[in-house]
């Protein structure tokens, strides 16, 4: 059936942080905005879609029940994930290795914690996701660059850098993003093999944040970096969430998934220690029935974000050269190249807020190579994106 990816869903005075809160995220530029309705919102990772009706049925279901007491997963629940990890990127998990938990962000900043200590040394990929920044500073370990190689409109790994890096006996850990927010890139098995080879060559442990892996364009293949090799799985912890794919963020459910014994026991009971336990009932219903019914949805959903690119590397090439998409491989995070707009790159946020009346993420915020860029969200029905870019090309005249 064909799924409605065109209407556009009010989210306006629902307690949005992308839509009603993104005012407390401006600073000192809240003073630009006289009425927050005036500017469209395309920031945060949330889709503006509706999720599967398979899942808004099933969590209307579970409320009907009207108790809402302590939850745990069930069998039905593992084989639902393992199905899905299976079917779509032939890799086999056993139900002992799936360990929910409320969230990615969390579950890094346990691993942090458990797995290295204070004054190791974590090796992050820039420009990137910007919590990775935040979990290892507030844990009080210390960063390492291994920025990525940007060329041709693309980026690459400085995979002969993290080889001297990692040679460090201080580096404990890496943290990857895969596929990589907010370049797009979906890593290729040769890329993904160095990468996991000099981790094991130097004791360095991987995590894995692969909670975009569901959202791949076509032409490209998402592999769990675990499900390379029996070595590779039992030198890392994998992040993953039905939150993006399915837009159930507000649900509060994600599951890390760990082949390792020891590292599996040590993880759980870290969550014990530091009461990062006990997971959300509904969220456990809407993860269980997205995996087993969203496969459907999920295809429709990502020929409309397909679609969305097309149009906005499309339309900035005839009517705004200045600013080049960097065409994604995966996610659906636009990330847009402004450094050759007539303005400085320090005031580029102020810009598209202020003349174009967009809120965007901020590129300086992912990073080092963040620095006239801002990442775009194009999980939204077409006419929000044409409403975007018509917005832009405005904007630009007016310079």
């Amino acid at each position: 059936m064909k799924i409605d990816l065109d209407t556009q869903v009010n989210r306006w005075d629902s307690n949005s942080v992308k839509w009603d809160l993104y005012p407390h995220f401006l600073g000192d530029k809240k003073k630009l905005i006289a009425d927050k309705k005036d500017v469209l919102p395309m920031w945060v990772a949330d889709m503006d879609f509706q999720s599967p009706r398979q899942v808004i049925d099933a969590v209307k279901t579970r409320a009907e029940h009207g108790i809402f007491g302590y939850t745990d997963r069930t069998g039905s629940y593992d084989q639902a994930i393992i199905a899905w990890m299976k079917s779509r990127y032939g890799w086999d998990i056993q139900p002992e290795t799936i360990c929910p938990v409320i969230g990615v962000v969390p579950a890094l900043h346990l691993i942090v914690r458990e797995f290295t200590r204070p004054g190791d040394k974590i090796v992050i990929q820039p420009p990137v996701y910007p919590p990775f920044f935040d979990i290892v500073r507030a844990n009080k370990r210390d960063l390492v660059m291994n920025p990525l190689i940007h060329e041709k409109g693309s980026y690459t790994m400085n995979l002969d850098e993290l080889a001297q890096q990692a040679r460090d006996p201080q580096v404990k850990m890496v943290i990857l993003c895969s596929p990589h927010n907010p370049v797009g890139r979906v890593w290729r098995r040769d890329e993904l093999t160095r990468f996991g080879e000099i981790c094991l060559a130097n004791d360095v442990l991987v995590v894995t944040d692969e909670i975009h892996g569901d959202l791949v364009l076509k032409g490209h293949r998402f592999l769990p970096f675990a499900g390379i090799s029996d070595e590779f799985a039992h030198n890392s912890l994998t992040c993953t969430a039905p939150s993006k794919t399915f837009n159930i963020a507000g649900l509060m459910i994600a599951n890390t998934i760990i082949a390792n014994p020891e590292y599996r026991t040590r993880f759980n009971r870290m969550a014990r220690d530091i009461g990062l336990f006990g997971i959300n009932t509904l969220g456990l219903t809407a993860c269980e029935n997205a995996y087993r019914y969203g496969d459907e949805w999920l295809s429709q959903v990502m020929g409309c974000i397909e679609d969305n690119f097309n149009f906005v590397h499309d339309f900035l090439k005839d009517k705004v050269p200045a600013i080049q998409l960097v065409r994604a491989e995966g996610t659906y995070l636009a990330w847009l190249d402004c450094r050759d707009l007539p303005i400085d790159a320090k005031d580029l946020d102020r810009f598209m807020l202020e003349k174009a009346r967009l809120f965007l993420n901020s590129g300086p915020s992912f990073g080092p190579g963040g620095d006239g860029f801002v990442r775009m969200n194009l999980a939204c029905p077409p006419s929000i994106v044409e409403d975007a870019m018509y917005r832009i090309q405005t904007a630009v005249k007016s310079v």
